[in-house]
C-alpha cells in the first residue's frame, strides 16, 4: 500500500489526501466506521483546519498527545529502535536504497512484536492517565 511519497512535502493538502487513501485502503474497514480513531502528533499539517474538518466529517476521533512524548509514541519506543537495530552498519547510496532497506527491515519484524508493542503502548498510556501525566 503506497500511501505516502518520501519526495513530497507534507502540507495540509497532501496529508488530507494521504488520510483519504488510508481510509479507503484500510484492511479492516469497520475500524473507520463511526467513532473510529486516529493517533497522530501535532505537526502543522495534522492540525490544519482542513484536516480537522475532514476528520470531524468522517466522525474520526483524534487521540492527541504531547508534542514530544517518547514513552507514549510507538514509533519512538518501538519501531525506530527495531529498524535502527536491523539497519545498523548498512550503507545506503540513494533514496531507493533507503526505501528498500527500510521495507526489508519492516518486513523482518514479526507480527507478534507489533502486537506486543500495541499492548505495551496501552499499558504505557494507562499508567500515564493513572499518574495524571506525572
Amino acid at each position: 500500500m503506497n500511501l505516502y511519497q518520501l519526495d513530497k512535502q507534507l502540507t495540509k493538502f497532501y496529508y488530507l489526501e494521504v488520510l483519504k487513501r488510508l481510509r479507503e485502503k484500510v484492511i479492516q474497514p469497520e475500524l473507520f466506521a463511526n467513532n473510529s480513531w486516529l493517533l497522530h502528533h501535532n505537526a502543522p499539517a495534522h492540525m490544519a483546519l482542513l484536516v480537522r474538518e475532514f476528520l470531524a466529517s468522517k466522525q474520526i476521533t483524534v487521540l492527541e498527545h504531547p508534542p514530544y512524548s517518547p514513552d507514549l509514541a510507538p514509533n519512538d519506543f518501538f519501531l525506530y529502535l527495531k529498524i535502527k537495530e536491523i539497519l545498523k552498519g548498512r550503507h545506503v547510496y540513494d533514496i531507493q536504497d533507503i526505501k528498500g532497506n527500510t521495507t526489508t527491515a519492516l518486513m523482518a519484524i514479526p507480527e507478534k512484536e507489533f502486537q506486543n508493542c500495541s499492548e505495551g503502548w496501552t499499558r504505557r498510556w494507562r499508567q500515564c492517565i493513572a499518574s495524571q501525566g506525572e
